[in-house]
Order: C-alpha cells, then structure tokens, then sequence
C-alpha cells in the first residue's frame, strides 16, 4: 500500500525530482514547432525525434481563439458532471451530461487518489499504486477524472478531431490509412485531481512476431492550460523500445518510491499538443498544485495493428475488430474533418485516405451525426 500524505507534504516532496526532471525536458532537444517537408509530409527530424525518445511536444500547434472554445465546452461538461459514477444529477440537481449515452462519460474518482494503480483494471497494466494524498477537509466526496465521448459533448472537440495538422501526425506515424484509438479527456483540479500509475498502455501485442515499436499506436494530448511539472505528464524516455517492463520491479529497486529516476515532465503551454507512444513508460503524479491542467487526449494505430485484434480496456474481449467496425469507427474522423471545414472555411481540410471518394456520405449535417456520432465510443478500437 502506498503511503499517504498531507497535500501539502506532497507537493513539497516533490521538489527536487521536478527540479531534476525539468533540466531534463529542455535538454533533451524534442520540442518545437510543428514543421513540414516539401511535400507537407511531418518533418523527418521530428520523426527522428519521435521514435528516439517515444513522445515529442509541438508548442503552439492549437490557436488561442480555438482554445478558448475548448475551455468554453469544457467549463460546460465539467459543470455538468454528475455527482458520483452512478448518479444521475449534478451538484445543482440538473440531469447529468450524458446519463442517456451507452457509455456514460464521465468517470469520478476520490480526490487525489490513484483508482487504477496495483489493481485488475484496464488489464492489470498499471502494477503499482501511487502516493494517494489526503484531501483538504472541505474537499468534495469525488471530482472528475476522466471524461470520454469528446466528439458527441463538444462542438470543439469533434472540430479539434479534424485538425489536418494532427493528422497529418497521424499519417507521418502509422501511414496514410491510419484509424482511430479512443478519446478520454483527463481532468485534474487544482488540490483534488488524481494519479495515473506508472505503466504502458499496450496489451494485445507484447508476445506478437511482428512486434516493434509502434506496434501499439500514439495518443495526442491537446494541452488547455499550462502543464507544470506537478500536474503533467511524466515519461520514461526511450522506452517504448524494450518491451513489456516490470514495472514492480523498477519501482522495488527505487526502495519503492513512485519517483523513478530519468524521467522526464511534459511541460506545455495552452494549446501545446503532445504525442507520447503507447509503449513508452508514463505516470501522472496526484495534483497536490494549485493548477489545473485539462488535457484532451485522442490516439491512432496502424491499420495493420487493429485489423484481426480482440477487444480489451473496456471493450468487449468477444468484440474482434473487423473492416466494417474499423469503418465505422474512422468514420468519426471524417465527419469532424468537415465540421472543421465548414466552421473554418478558409483552413486546410485534410484527404483522409480511407475515405477518399466517400466524402459526401459523411458530411457535417444532422442526420449524419445520429447516424455516425451516436454512441460512437461503442466502436472504440483499444489494443
């Protein structure tokens, strides 16, 4: 069982190790902004950049304008939270955001703790628990984690979605017929959010033949506020490239401290976008910091990797995922690549390649999005 402290003693504990961390993220050279080759493809030195470390950070990528609408939403979505995972009102007594979706979005947790780490859940992944703070006395019973279903609650959202910057990322990394992970935006108040326990994210191809770095695609996290090194994302650089990792071990032979030595904080300012490889180690300590950080986070895989592959996190292990759910699920992506050109007309669309020749039947218009963007997160496509 890890061992619970005051917030405060928290916050102070971690000090150095972000003092440390810290000189690392700008020493290590893979920050910038975005740039493109002669054709538009993703630079190859960013590429190059990418696949060394495991995670690259494009400062400035999302618009000021296009982030106040993303906070606009996302003011609105936590507002209307419910009070706990099973409830379906929120503080105020109005229904719930969400209640009627087949998977509800939101997922509340007890302030600053740690509700994945040394359990089962999400497969056994995350294999030790984090310090778990003790919360200010007035604290509410459970604050929001993790909200999901970015593209049905917020406008912006499915806008950011289509972005042909970051998805022409996505083609730079996994090939022009790229498909779609899931979205989970992570949420951590200031004094109250919780810890994502050091671990990867991949699970379905660790044994395969063909196994190799990328194997289990990236995710993007779109940054709405400042990331400081006390409520962002930590990583292990280079580690996407070892395999599956023993992570108990890692942490035993740190005299079981969380504060595992070289890794290094994501630091961003509003509308900085992250790429982080799903096999690279990565944490989030409890935010024990007054600042917040909200972080939507949508990923991408190879086609290759998902075509064949069983259900796991949260997706049913009898589910196999087939061109028709593959489908239906990138689908979503070229919906939001026309809510995007229509509310910025004079923007770059981006040519999905999957849908090349198919586009008018995904247009931005109402009965497509009932007929796509209905409980879409049923065709996640998680591995």
């Amino acid at each position: 069982m890890a061992k619970q402290l005051s917030a405060q003693a928290h916050n102070e504990a971690m000090h150095e190790y972000v003092r440390l961390g810290t000189d690392r993220a700008y020493s290590i050279g893979n920050r910038g902004p975005i740039r493109f080759d002669a054709d538009g493809k993703l630079a190859q030195e960013i590429l190059d950049a990418y696949w060394q470390h495991g995670f690259y950070i494009f400062e400035g990528l999302i618009a000021e304008e296009e982030i106040s609408l993303l906070r606009q939403d996302y003011d609105e979505i936590l507002d209307h939270a419910p009070v706990d995972n099973n409830s379906d009102v929120d503080v105020y007594g109005r229904p719930a955001w969400g209640i009627d979706f087949a998977r509800r979005p939101y997922s509340m947790i007890t302030p600053l703790s740690d509700p994945w780490g040394g359990t089962d859940l999400l497969g056994g992944r995350h294999q030790t628990q984090m310090d778990q703070p003790r919360p200010a006395a007035d604290a509410p019973e459970k604050v929001p984690f993790l909200i999901g279903s970015m593209c049905q609650l917020s406008d912006a959202a499915l806008r950011l979605y289509g972005h042909p910057d970051i998805l022409t990322v996505a083609e730079g990394i996994n090939g022009p017929d790229f498909v779609p992970f899931n979205d989970a935006t992570f949420v951590k108040q200031p004094g109250l959010g919780g810890s994502v326990a050091w671990h990867q994210d991949g699970l379905t191809h660790w044994g395969s033949s063909e196994w190799d770095e990328g194997i289990h695609g990236f995710n993007f996290q779109v940054q709405l506020y400042e990331c400081t090194a006390f409520n962002c994302l930590w990583v292990m650089p280079g580690t996407h490239k070892l395999g599956k990792i023993d992570i108990k071990q890692r942490v035993a032979d740190n005299s079981g401290s969380e504060q595992l030595p070289g890794a290094v904080p994501l630091l961003c300012r509003p509308g900085d976008v992250t790429i982080a490889n799903r096999q690279v180690l990565h944490c989030s300590f409890a935010n024990s910091s007054p600042h917040i950080r909200i972080s939507v986070t949508f990923g991408f895989h190879r086609r290759t990797s998902v075509l064949g592959a069983s259900g796991v996190l949260g997706q049913e292990a009898a589910a196999v995922y087939d061109e028709q759910r593959v489908d239906a699920r990138s689908s979503v992506i070229q919906v939001a690549i026309d809510a995007r050109a229509n509310y910025y007309p004079k923007g770059r669309r981006y040519a999905y390649t999957p849908f090349v020749g198919r586009e008018d039947d995904y247009r931005y218009c109402p009965s497509v999005i009932e007929r796509v963007m209905h409980d879409y997160t049923l065709n996640d496509l998680s591995i």
